[in-house]
Formats: structure tokens, C-alpha cells, sequence
């Protein structure tokens, strides 16, 4: 790895994965180990002065001959949760430091605004539907996908291009990136992050029975009693893209742990078509957020998104922590960003719930 990454960005990488600050000597004996040749300590040095001095910079001199990280997180395992924007703390992470993305974003986008969170927390829909109990089971609340206008979707379009650059930068070479999504907006998804410099790989598709359509037209059941409005859905789109590869797919493996998907066992590659089941009840009441989905299928795709079972897996969008969790379970290390405090806080308290399941 001593011409993938600069000295900078190695001092980055490794106060940014200490758990306690580090003497200057500290700090270049393993940038050494992470390089793979000596550094002079002049360069440490010099690099650790720089980037402490510049405002920008989370390096931080907290006493003489002393550096840390200047970017608070809670702390899950060998895990950590960041509370804030994704797209104010990715630029704060350290370049070639991800190196796989599992993550359930706000597709819609306009569904976890602070006001239509509140509509929902209210029961008051807003642009999230709240369906009525079916056979005596409460179905939980969808975003109305159908409501987005073209100025919304192309302001999605355009966040998820920003998004992309962002990890990018973050993510090693070969990194897989799998992101949730809904047969009306995969297409925007997928052509936004492709412009930001990924690679379209397909999809994995979620087999999953929904309480998505099949509803007769609205106000008008009795009259069009044998028509359904939109088909039932049952699957989901699981987008997936890459990083370009630094040279071939084994080269990459090489050097950057990254490149492919782990397979199952010795007789089954890892597949795209995966049949799951509705989030459980057990785990709904550990984490009661709209979009959990269940941990059997997240540890699923977690483990697979790392193909030599090494390095760190990245949820920008952690809601109540499934991902962390199903990385946890796994022996994955894994770093997670929440924007809402009450996503954030209910996080704290599941995710530790949620990683112990058995399923």
C-alpha cells in the first residue's frame, strides 16, 4: 500500500482509528506498519504540525508531542456512531478509510425532514402513509414515493450525486455500496451515483411480501372493485455499485482487502436474489423505526459487502442501527451517521439489543 496513500493522509487514517491520542513516536510507527517502509521523522513531523495548525484539519495537538482526532462519536463494540449530517461529517473522515457502504437512506428524501418526522411520530401521516391494521396486524408506515414532484426528484438526483462524491473520497478502490431503495426511484439512485464516478454492478433483490399497493383506487373501492391502483409489491431493489478497481480484481484484493462479494461457504457464491421476510415483531420493539429491516437479512449483506471479512463497513445513514448491529454480530468493525437525535439516542439503546438476536 506505500504508493496507494500519502503520508497525510496515513497520519489521518491512523489517529482517526486510535481509541486514545497518540505520541508523535506512536503515530509513526504505525504509519510505518500501515506504508510498509520507514518514514522519516521529519515527515511526521511536519505533517502532524500542518495538519493541526489548519482550521479545517480534525488533527488536533492536545499537549506537546500529543495528537488526537477531533471528532466525537458513541461507541458501540469496535464500532462507533457519529451524530450529525452525513454530508458534513464524510468530509471529516479520512480519505481510503471505508470499505463497504450497507445503508437505507432517505431515498425520498423529503420523508425524514424534521416536519414530516413529526407528522409521523403524531400519527398524522404527512407524506409518510399510515395504513390502516390488516387481519389484525398494524402494518407500519410507507413513504408516499408516488407524491414526489420532478423538482423533488431531481433534488434527489442531485443529493445522491453529492452523496457519492463524498464516499468516493472515503472509500477504498473496490468497494462495494449497497443501498436500499423502491422500484420508483432505483433508476435516479443508480444514475446519480454513477455520475459521481461508480460502477453499476446491478441489484440485489429483497424477496419480501409488503403491504405496498394492491389498494383498490382511492375513494372510488366500490366502483372499481376488481382493479388495484398499483401491483403488490413484493420485492425490493438493493442497488449496487463499486469503486473503480485499482488494477485487476486479484491486485485489488491485494492491497486493498476489496473487489468482490464473500461468498456463503466453499460451494455457494454470494447471490442477488435473497428471500427475506418483514422485519420480526421481537425486533421492531427493540427499534421502533419506519424503515428497520430485519437483522437476518442485514447480517446477509453486511457480511458479504466485505469479501476477505476485513476492514470497515460504512451506514451514513444509521437510523436505529440495524447495520451496526448485523456488523457487531459478525465481528465487523463498522462507523454509523444519524442526523435525528431520537434516531440517534434510540440507536444507543438498540443496537446493542439488536446484535444479540439469534435468527
Amino acid at each position: 500500500m506505500s504508493d496507494a496513500i500519502s503520508i497525510k493522509e496515513a497520519v489521518r487514517l491512523v489517529l482517526w482509528g486510535s481509541e486514545k491520542p497518540l505520541r508523535r513516536s506512536e503515530v509513526q510507527q504505525q504509519v510505518e506498519a500501515l506504508l510498509g517502509h520507514t518514514v522519516s521523522s521529519s515527515s511526521i513531523t511536519s505533517s502532524l504540525r500542518l495538519q493541526s495548525q489548519s482550521d479545517r484539519s480534525p488533527v488536533v495537538n492536545i499537549e506537546r508531542g500529543i495528537y488526537a482526532y477531533d471528532l466525537d462519536f458513541h461507541p458501540f463494540g469496535k464500532s462507533r456512531l457519529y451524530h450529525g449530517d452525513s454530508l458534513e461529517i464524510l468530509p471529516q473522515l479520512p480519505a481510503n478509510s471505508i470499505h463497504a457502504v450497507v445503508t437505507d437512506p432517505p431515498y425520498g428524501l423529503v420523508e425524514y425532514e424534521g416536519k414530516e418526522l413529526s407528522k409521523l411520530r403524531g400519527g398524522r401521516g404527512g407524506v409518510w402513509r399510515i395504513p390502516p391494521s390488516y387481519d389484525g396486524c398494524q402494518r407500519s408506515p410507507l413513504p408516499r414515493f408516488t407524491t414526489l414532484t420532478d423538482t423533488e426528484l431531481r433534488q434527489m438526483a442531485r443529493f445522491f450525486e453529492q452523496l457519492g462524491r463524498e464516499l468516493m473520497r472515503v472509500l477504498v478502490p473496490g468497494a462495494n455500496v449497497l443501498v436500499a431503495s423502491n422500484p420508483l426511484v432505483c433508476h435516479v439512485v443508480t444514475t446519480a451515483m454513477v455520475s459521481a464516478g461508480f460502477e453499476a454492478r446491478g441489484q440485489v433483490i429483497r424477496l419480501v411480501q409488503t403491504m405496498r399497493g394492491g389498494d383498490r383506487p382511492k375513494g372510488s373501492e366500490d366502483e372499481f372493485n376488481e382493479v388495484s391502483a398499483m401491483a403488490r409489491s413484493q420485492w425490493e431493489p438493493w442497488v449496487m455499485l463499486r469503486k473503480p478497481l485499482d488494477g485487476t480484481t486479484a491486485n485489488n484484493l491485494r492491497t486493498w482487502k476489496t473487489g468482490g462479494w464473500r461468498r456463503i461457504s466453499d460451494e455457494r457464491p454470494f447471490g442477488d436474489v435473497i428471500k427475506s421476510s418483514p422485519t420480526r415483531p421481537e425486533e421492531r420493539r427493540i427499534a421502533p423505526h419506519p424503515s428497520l429491516k430485519p437483522q437476518r437479512f442485514m447480517r446477509e449483506v453486511v457480511r458479504a459487502s466485505l469479501p476477505l471479512g476485513e476492514g470497515i463497513v460504512l451506514d451514513p445513514f444509521a437510523g436505529s442501527g440495524s447495520t451496526l448491529a448485523a456488523a457487531e454480530s459478525l465481528g465487523y468493525r463498522a462507523v454509523g451517521i444519524e442526523r435525528d437525535d431520537d434516531y440517534f439516542n434510540l440507536a444507543c439503546e438498540a443496537m446493542p439489543q439488536l446484535r444479540d438476536l439469534e435468527v
